[in-house]
Order: C-alpha cells, then structure tokens, then sequence
C-alpha cells in the first residue's frame, strides 16, 4: 500500500454523537452533507459519482470509489497544517460471513475499532478487499462530518463496512483498513488482515458440492474367497452415476470401474474386489470418477480360507524359517562356546588371572545393536525428473528406480512405471494424489529440469496454458517449493522432500525453490539416502550401521546397481563431465 492514498476530505467530523462500545454502520448521506457539517451525515458512504462530482475529475477504476491522491494536493492549499496531522492504524480488524443466496459466492463486512492515537483528528476510513490471484480492487470510502472531535474514549466503537459481495468460494484474500487522513510523514496508517473465504462443504455442506464430495460409508466384508464393499451413493442432484475403485497390495494394482443400478438402490451400492490374494494387506482408494474428485481410503485385508490354494514358495519359506533360525542359534552358541574355551586356554598359558579379565570384561558396555522395525507397508517415494536431458538421464532415472525399490526397501512412483494410470487420471491428478500420499518426494535435478525451470518463470500464462505438458516438471518444482515454504512457516518435518543429482551434474542444477530440501549426490550418498528413508541413524556410539552392497564402492556388485553403474557412464559419456565444464549438457524437446 503506497503512502500517497486519497486523503482529500480530510476535513469531515462525526455528526450526532454515538454511544462508546456501539456499532456504527454506514449511511447514505452525500459529500455535501458531510462537509457541511449536517448532523444527519455522521458515517456516510461515499460513492464514486460523488466524489467525481465533488471534485470535478476523474480516478482509475481498479481503485473504486477511493481516491489514490495525496493529502496536499487537495487540503494543503487551503489548511497546510491539517496533513500534518497523524492518525494511528485501526485495531482488532475482523471479517464476518454473512449468509446468501448464491451457492458459489461468498458475502463479507469488515469491522474494526479506531486507534486512540491521533482519534481527534480523525476524519474517515478506506476499506479495500482484494481476492489474492486477481487484479480486481474492491474499495469502500466511509467519511465522518467534521462538527464534532473523538477522544480516546470513543476507540471503543465498532465500525462497518458495506458488504463485499461475490467473492469466489475457497480463495484467499486480504482486506486494508485505512484510517484518514494520511501525512506524507507517517507510515503506520493502515491494518492488514489475510483470511480465506469458506469452502463449498463449509458453506453448503458436503451433500451440495460435486467437486468435494466422497464416500463417507464404506464397509468390507469377506465370505470365502468373495469380498465385496459397500459405500454410500451421493446424492441425487450431483448427477454422479459412475465410480471408480483402486487397491494396491502384493506389488500389483486393482482397478475397477463401478456403475450402480440406481433402480435397484438410490442410496448405496456393493461391488466385488477380485484377483486379490490371501494375507495380504491392500490400501484401496474409492472415489466418483470424476477429474480431480476427493479418494476415501480404505484398508482390506484377505483372511486366508482352507480352500485357498497357498503359493508354494510362501509355504516353503514358512516351514523352512523356523527350522533356519534354529540351527542358526545353535551355529552361534557353539561357537561362543568354542571360542570362550580357546580364550581361556590362551589365558592360562600366559599366566593371565582369568577373574580379573571377567571382571574388566563385564565392565564394558556392549555396543547398541540396530533393528530395523518392520513396517506394514514400505515408505512410499515418488521420483520427478526431467526429460530435457535426453534419453541417457532418463535411463539413469529408470535404472535407480529399479535399484531404490530392489536394495533399499521402498516403494517407487514412477510415471514410466504407471502410463495406464496417468492416461486415466490426468497427469497433473495423478501427480497431485502421488504427491499427497507418498512418504517421500525425490526430484532428480539436471541441467535440463533448471534451464525449464528459469524459462517458465519468464513463460507468460497464457503460453503456459496453450502448453501445459510441456511445463509439467517446472509446475512440479513450484509445487514442492511452495509445499516448501509452507511446511517450513509451520514448524513441521521438511524430510518428506528430498533433492539428488547424480555426478555428471552439477551443484547449481538444483533449483532454489528446493533449497531447504534434503540433498544428496549419487551413488556416493547411498548410504545416507538409506539412512533418510528408514530414519536410522548411520553412527551411534560404539556402533556403525552396516547395510550390504549399498556403498559407493560395492553397489555394483548387485545386478540393479551394475545396470545403474552402467547407465550413468553412458550418461556421463552423452552429457559430458559437467562438474569440470567438459561438455555441456545435451537438451531435446519434451518434459516430464
């Protein structure tokens, strides 16, 4: 907000006087009457064709019935001293929702107190909303009559506002009250307030909004083999008629596709869940098929049942686990016991006392052994990256995708991997409900996904909608950043996002919008990156956390990591050493 804000009718007081505490609301009065001091005209409104009149010239139109001209130019010729004045900010700014009509609209009144500082001098107040996103200004200018002087008694009146009709559903906004006049010298004049208009369930319920609406009732139940789920429909004048269902469990996804015969039942609906296996745990999703429609989820577990054929290998690792654990644990006593003997025979030949050497032993602690606790389901990871670096990086990606879900216990998302369930979703949907229901969000950064990053943010909108696929890994980043930045203002966990480039990148390939996401460079990191995925710590006192084959050194001895090893040398070969400025990074058309 600019200091040079309307400030003209600088010269008004209060009519009639009005009780302290009590609510003032607006009148319909004109410029006229509250120059002329008029007991009729105490807090008028004041319209933009009035003050037009008044003034005899005409003002920009985002500002409304505001006037954006400074004190001197329309007091200071007449009274010099009166800008010199200085009114505080207003206080205790509140927005109240008003109930309307419209199904999609929001209605508001802002009210406030004045400031006992400067009160006596006090002449007005501009009221402006915008809705943030849009260049629309709403703008309301409310003035007091100039007969009558406030103390700082009467701060304890509430003043309002005139509605704010039609703003959009479930925006944010931010509304400035502005005392008058405004000094040229002064600053604090003006109160801010950011709020956020109701959505459409707040509003309406969930029963009116087709967009926010999900099941709310589900219930699974299992005879033998058959398992069925029943949900609620919703509502009749939504227009839903078509649902879907997704269940992913033992590493394969189960989609149906659900069409309730309304004729039958209007208020709620069984389908039937098939090719599921037996102890298994599967994570469902149940949702109206519709773009960007809200998921209920739900969990379904199969019992096993005696007809249930078992899978051979299950049945052999369950009968042969047991038996293993056993002669392990008796391998390990024996040869505790082996070699406590051979200890011992070696003291007694060196004449050691073998109660002084107990008694220095049972004094050392033994280090802290690590467990890994064992989860229901691995940690979820989705994989962005971009494709501008041309098929050698995305070879690379593909490669340590395959290795992340093999050798280190996670789950992996990736596009690649889920073409059918992009087509179906959307690409932006399915991004999106990966993003909110993974564990952990790693963006592969690379020359290519910074050069498209920088080039969208100079990208106008409308280029951006004539192409959105095009700009998909640029809207991915921006989306991180600001999860970012939220999640960082709000105190909470920031290892959720992660960075990583691999070595033929460089350190300013990552984008500054993720700086304050974790980050990493691979392989070197592996160990480190296992580490954050599983939150164990890699040293502890008298202890070192040990996993095989996921070192920079031994990765390629397993067949994913050579396969990685083998993918990244042709990388480096295709891209160039970029760490050294050797060759600059190769680009072709496309995003991902």
């Amino acid at each position: 907000m600019r200091l040079t804000c309307p400030v003209m009718l600088v010269l008004l007081f209060i009519s009639r006087p009005v009780a302290r505490g009590e609510s003032v609301y607006p009148q319909n009065c004109s410029l006229h009457c509250v120059r002329q001091g008029n007991p009729q005209c105490g807090y008028c409104r004041i319209s933009q064709d009035d003050v037009q009149r008044s003034l005899g010239a005409a003002f920009f139109e985002p500002f409304g019935n505001c006037v954006p001209w400074p004190c001197d130019s329309f007091l200071g010729q007449q009274n010099p001293e009166v800008c010199q004045h200085y009114v505080d900010a207003p206080n205790n700014v509140t927005v109240h929702f008003l109930p309307s009509a419209s199904s999609k609209h929001e209605t508001t009144v802002v009210s406030w107190n004045p400031s006992p500082y400067g009160i006596g001098f006090l002449r007005g107040f501009q009221v402006s909303l915008q809705t943030l996103g849009t260049a629309h200004i709403y703008c309301q200018l409310f003035l007091i009559q100039k007969n009558s002087s406030l103390d700082p008694g009467h701060a304890q009146r509430v003043y309002h506002s005139d509605p704010f009709p039609l703003l959009p559903l479930d925006s944010r906004c931010v509304v400035t009250v502005m005392a008058l006049p405004v000094p040229e010298l002064w600053e604090r004049f003006y109160t801010t307030k950011q709020f956020s208009t109701r959505s459409c369930p707040e509003k309406n319920g969930l029963e009116m909004c087709k967009k926010d609406w999900y099941p709310t009732y589900i219930e699974v139940t299992q005879d033998g083999d058959n398992v069925s789920v029943t949900f609620n429909l919703a509502p009749h004048n939504l227009e839903i008629t078509q649902y879907f269902s997704t269940c992913y469990g033992a590493g394969r996804r189960n989609y149906v596709t659900v069409k309730p015969n309304f004729s039958v039942n209007q208020t709620h609906h069984r389908y039937h869940l098939a090719n599921l296996v037996a102890a298994t745990n599967y994570s469902c999703e149940i949702a109206a098929d519709l773009v960007d429609a809200v998921r209920k989820r739900f969990r379904v577990w199969i019992q096993p049942t005696g007809d249930t054929p078992q899978d051979p290998e299950k049945t052999a690792v369950t009968v042969l686990l047991p038996v293993g654990l056993l002669l392990a644990a008796i391998c390990i006593v024996s040869c505790v016991v082996f070699y406590q003997r051979k200890w011992r025979k070696l003291v007694e030949k060196k004449h050691l006392k073998p109660d002084i050497l107990d008694e220095y032993c049972d004094k050392q602690e033994e280090p802290a052994s690590v467990y890994i606790t064992p989860r229901t389901t691995p940690p979820r990871l989705l994989i962005i990256y971009s494709d501008k670096d041309g098929p050698a990086h995305i070879a690379v990606v593909l490669q340590l995708a395959v290795f992340l879900q093999k050798h280190m216990a996670v789950q992996v998302s990736l596009d690649l991997w889920e073409a059918l369930s992009m087509m179906e979703e959307g690409t932006f949907s399915w991004y999106s409900s990966r993003i909110q229901e993974s564990d952990f969000i790693l963006v592969i950064c690379s020359a290519g996904l910074q050069k498209k990053h920088l080039e969208s943010m100079r990208t106008s909108e409308d280029e951006l909608e004539d192409n959105p696929d095009h700009h998909i890994s640029s809207a991915l980043v921006a989306m991180i950043g600001e999860e970012l930045c939220h999640t960082k203002a709000r105190g909470l966990d920031l290892s959720k996002y992660i960075t990583a480039i691999f070595e033929y990148s460089r350190e300013m390939d990552v984008p500054t919008v993720l700086g304050l996401a974790s980050h990493y460079t691979l392989p070197r990191d592996f160990p480190l990156l296992f580490s954050h995925f599983h939150a164990m710590a890699l040293h502890r006192p008298g202890s070192r956390l040990q996993v095989a084959h996921i070192s920079e050194e031994d990765y390629t001895r397993l067949p994913a990591g050579a396969a990685l090893s083998l993918a990244i040398q042709q990388a480096r070969m295709g891209l160039g050493d970029t760490r050294t400025g050797t060759k600059g990074s190769s680009q072709t058309s496309g995003d991902t």
